[in-house]
């Protein structure tokens, strides 16, 4: 395949979802049936029909809708299981996160550089502790095989280091520094739409706007979202992968959903930001606020781990209080005072934590374990529920060999720890592309196809909206190749513009200009 192609079959477009969902809610019965369609639902479309078995996978959204478009963008590598005795759950972290960094995805996750600032409220206690910490973490690549040149070793820094890699934290009685590294996601939702791309390219037929309103062992009855007709998708195996909303398709499935809440400031106000930053919180032992830049002209800083109880919304909340308590963080140790007024945007996440308490819950939801559950119901319908972002892939593995066990599926073993995703390349091919090194982090080997989109039609070069990196061309690739249907799947996922509200408003003409050129040519 040359540089300029596109893996066969594994274009999204909705002229083939219109096909596919037609051939799905026919008579015929596929293997597999999996729904939601965040990281570890389409990573279980991928692990699946790379077995060869036949897959239908749907969500009643889009592709990266719920949780895993709101993570951290980290792929951990278990670290901070370590501090808790999980070492299980700490090793297989760091296992995928090096799965993901030297196999799967290197194009997409990367090493990121993190500096812990020694300010006079980091006790000599809490650094010897932290960095016995990071030299443990260190310990898991190693034991995970993960090679020194992607994850570099963790050192001390002078207040001198500290301060040229973090310039944004105050001076006044800074003692010097800690430098780690953990492996980052350029963008959660593009990691989705890989798995769920190089699942239709195994066959897997991906439809997007489809809610399954009841499940079954054999199936489920299911309605198109945008048409509102309803039909029965059958199959001999039912995958329930859909996080936080598992509980309310499955029977005896409790989750205790843990908020995440991260704002998002424009890069200036914090000046150049070579590494990224762990502030501890004041008062507590293993407890810290990241500060992100995302090298589009923004920064993240995140994040709260707060329960949240009653009804599970399409789109979390970002309460005032998570937003105040970020913030006061951020002040303890920045040279800069940021404000409420420039938090120009705000995110927060659902962690689907399965309670298994039997008596009262933690009273923490930071206390509940993050090891992943794979439960089959007595109707034959399978559940994988808890885990986190760096885990979908042995998550997708364990509950395709759950739903083949108890459906009686013959079945290989899953072939996902080795198998690339679209886009993906070593680092020496990546590097050689003649392309812009921001598109190689977001497209891998197809970036070279989306800026061949700007030599045909110079105007497509044009960014979506001044001072941001996104180009017309990409908005273009995401409707032809990935699955876009609407401005929201535009710009709230296929891109980032939608995280900051005033951006999303003046960029929704020229997504919507994007949307009639590409139905122009398939209605």
């Amino acid at each position: 395949m040359s540089h300029t192609e596109v893996a066969p079959g594994s274009s999204l477009s909705a002229h083939r979802r219109r096909r596919e969902l037609a051939e799905a809610a026919d008579s015929r019965t596929a293997d597999v049936l999996v729904v939601g369609l965040g990281a570890t639902g389409a990573g279980v479309a991928l692990d699946a029909a790379a077995r060869g078995l036949d897959v239908v996978a749907v969500d009643a959204h889009d592709l990266a809708f719920g949780t895993s478009r709101w993570s951290s963008k980290l792929i951990h590598g278990g670290l901070r299981y370590l501090a808790s005795a999980q070492f299980d759950v700490a090793h297989e972290s760091a296992v995928e996160r090096g799965v993901l960094m030297t196999r799967t995805a290197p194009h997409l996750v990367a090493a990121q550089p993190f500096v812990l600032p020694l300010t006079p409220l980091v006790s000599r206690g809490q650094a010897s502790l932290a960095w016995a910490g990071l030299r443990a973490g260190d310990m898991l690549r190693l034991a995970a095989r993960t090679p020194r040149p992607v994850l570099p070793a963790p050192r001390r820094l002078s207040a001198t280091e500290a301060r040229h890699l973090a310039p944004a934290v105050r001076a006044s009685g800074l003692r010097g520094g800690l430098l780690s590294w953990d492996g980052k996601v350029t963008d959660d939702a593009r990691l989705v739409t890989a798995l769920a791309r190089t699942a239709a390219a195994h066959g897997a037929r991906v439809l997007t706007r489809v809610r399954a309103l009841e499940l079954t062992g054999t199936g489920a009855r299911v309605r198109d979202e945008l048409t509102g007709e309803e039909g029965e998708i059958r199959a001999r195996s039912v995958i329930n992968a859909t996080g936080v909303w598992a509980g309310t398709l499955a029977d005896g499935i409790r989750i205790r959903p843990s908020r995440g809440t991260h704002l998002v400031l424009r890069s200036q106000r914090l000046g150049a930001l070579p590494a990224g930053l762990h502030i501890p919180v004041p008062g507590e032992t293993n407890r810290f606020v990241l500060v992100l830049p995302q090298g589009d002209g923004r920064v993240y800083v995140g994040l709260t781990d707060e329960p949240v109880e009653g009804a599970i919304p399409d789109v979390p909340e970002v309460p005032e209080t998570d937003i105040g308590f970020l913030l006061d963080v951020l002040g303890s140790a920045l040279d800069v005072a940021v404000g409420r007024d420039e938090v120009v945007g705000a995110f927060a996440g659902l962690r689907p934590l399965l309670d298994t308490s039997s008596g009262g819950s933690p009273d923490r939801t930071s206390d509940i374990s993050r090891r992943h559950a794979v439960l089959t119901s007595p109707d034959g319908v399978t559940t994988v529920v808890g885990g986190k972002l760096t885990t979908y892939r042995r998550m997708a593995q364990d509950a395709v060999d759950a739903a083949a066990a108890a459906r009686g599926l013959r079945t290989a073993p899953s072939p996902t720890a080795t198998l690339p995703l679209i886009g993906a390349a070593s680092p020496e091919r990546l590097r050689a592309l003649p392309v812009p090194r921001r598109l190689v982090r977001r497209y891998g080997t197809e970036a070279v196809a989306v800026h061949a989109l700007t030599t045909q039609e110079p105007a497509l070069a044009e960014p979506v909206l001044p001072g941001h990196p996104v180009t017309r061309a990409e908005l273009l690739w995401a409707v032809r190749h990935e699955g876009a249907l609407d401005e929201s799947d535009l710009l709230d996922r296929r891109t980032r513009i939608g995280v900051v509200p005033e951006d999303r408003t003046q960029a929704l003409p020229v997504a919507n200009e994007v949307l009639g050129k590409a139905s122009a040519v398939h209605p």
